[in-house]
């Protein structure tokens, strides 16, 4: 069944499909937050984007229901994070100079405990800058590419410096198009979750859980006819003559679907001319209604 206009769902609509900008406290894992959140909000699936360590906190969008199956657009995120760099000495002249060489693509190795193959591989910093300085300790702004261990980056740092360093607090303030302007604390969700069990306050649990439509913002838009949409709903891929707008030429990437009134059909990859008069257009990979 192809889903309503975003803004007309019910709240028991957006728990099933929705996802929630999370403030991950520290303590729990990950994983224990999402599982509770899971439970909290009575829906049978739950997953989040991008793991964060125990002890740090901040930005875990959490994907609800249906959308977990659009985990996915999260892969390749973009993240930012605010850190204390602890200095094992006094901080040098040049401190500012030499955090900002390691702006670009830079060598890692995945620390011991990772969850992945422990080999070298090469992680973009996309900005890095010095916000503070106190003592012993520097407060960085870091904005990198998905898969970049701050820990590491610190340690490397000090090396640098001379001085040595590790990694003190890490809070996470982006990840993707989401970031700590609209974060969502555990506490939140439960009061607007008993506030409409209880009262049938919907105005706050729409507050804390959004449409999932949400998590697609910045994946490629191809707005396809109501009757294409049914027809994905069925497997089929998306053609030509089902397309009534594509933002991207053809390049295979990754694209979302949605029907004119702004409901999110399929994830795809753009295979064919949208302009043509037949033809596949979207193969699809991830099925959302």
């Amino acid at each position: 069944m192809v889903r309503g206009p975003p803004s007309e769902r019910s709240p028991a609509d957006m728990l099933e499909f929705g996802v929630v900008n999370l403030d991950k406290p520290p303590g729990p894992s990950a994983h224990q937050v999402v599982a509770w959140l899971r439970d909290m909000a009575g829906v049978d699936r739950a997953a989040h984007a991008g793991t964060l360590d125990p002890k740090v906190t901040g930005c875990l969008p959490v994907l609800l229901g249906d959308a977990t199956r659009m985990a996915q657009v999260f892969d390749d995120a973009v993240k930012e994070y605010v850190a204390v760099l602890e200095l094992h000495g006094e901080p040098p002249a040049d401190l500012r100079e030499t955090v900002a060489e390691f702006e670009g693509p830079i060598y890692q190795k995945p620390p011991r405990k990772s969850a992945v193959v422990r080999k070298l591989r090469v992680r973009e910093i996309y900005d890095l800058a010095v916000l503070e300085v106190e003592s012993r300790q520097a407060l960085l702004r870091v904005r990198c590419e998905s898969g970049t261990y701050v820990r590491k980056l610190c340690h490397d740092l000090g090396l640098a410096l001379g001085t040595g360093a590790h990694m003190g607090h890490l809070r996470r303030t982006a990840t993707g198009t989401f970031d700590d302007t609209t974060l969502v604390t555990m506490h939140d969700l439960a009061d607007a979750l008993a506030w409409y069990e209880q009262d049938g306050d919907e105005g706050s649990l729409g507050d804390v859980v959004q449409p999932a439509e949400r998590a697609l913002r910045g994946v490629p838009r191809v707005t396809i006819a109501p009757s294409a949409a049914e027809s994905v709903a069925d497997g089929a891929p998306v053609y030509a003559p089902g397309v009534i707008e594509c933002e991207h030429e053809l390049d295979s990437q990754l694209v979302a679907c949605y029907t004119p009134d702004d409901a999110a059909v399929c994830l795809g990859r753009l295979v064919g001319d949208p302009d043509a008069e037949s033809g596949v257009v979207v193969e699809l990979e991830r099925v959302l209604v």
